[in-house]
């Protein structure tokens, strides 16, 4: 069946929570501080990593302030198969993208690409120069899939998650141009 994309609506919601973000990895971004700055490099973790996040909510970060907010989704058929919620700040023309999921089962036939391009068109409706997301060291899958849609290593904070329960893991933040 092919896939459809639109903006949510307010009975999506459900739908929309009960994706399955969770992910497994053979391999994790391994981050280190030196007197020259940061090391950032991609090392195998044995036995493979399995990740599954907390409920919204339970996760510090998220959500774009006081900016324009849009969430897309994708469907087969009825089913909500993945979801895009991004916000515009006009003050740096950064379109966020707060957070893209797509189910397990949809995964590597384009989907969150489509879902990016959409939050990209919505982006340069209000002017955008640029998208930018984070992403945590251990989803290497995610920052494949980024790699691969243009964006490039921008920025990481060692500290975002402490207290959190991905302590340990440190957030990297990729951009690319709204184009």
């Amino acid at each position: 069946m092919d896939i459809t994309y639109r903006t949510a609506r307010p009975e999506d919601a459900e739908a929309i929570a009960r994706i399955d973000s969770s992910f497994a990895t053979g391999t994790v971004f391994e981050v280190t501080a030196g007197e020259e700055g940061f090391r950032v490099r991609e090392v195998p973790v044995d036995p493979p990593l399995h990740k599954v996040f907390p409920d919204a909510g339970e996760e510090a970060g998220g959500g774009s302030e006081g900016g324009d907010e849009r969430v897309f989704v994708a469907l087969d058929g009825a089913e909500v198969c993945g979801f895009a919620a991004v916000g515009y700040a006009a003050w740096n023309r950064r379109l966020t993208i707060d957070d893209i999921e797509v189910a397990p089962a949809h995964r590597g036939r384009g989907i969150g690409r489509a879902l990016m391009e959409l939050a990209a068109g919505f982006g340069r409706e209000r002017g955008a120069a640029h998208l930018w997301l984070e992403v945590s060291s251990v989803n290497a899958p995610a920052v494949h899939a980024y790699r691969r849609m243009g964006f490039t290593l921008c920025g990481l904070d060692t500290a975002l998650y402490d207290g959190t329960p991905s302590a340990g893991e440190r957030a990297l933040y990729m951009a690319r141009p709204c184009t």
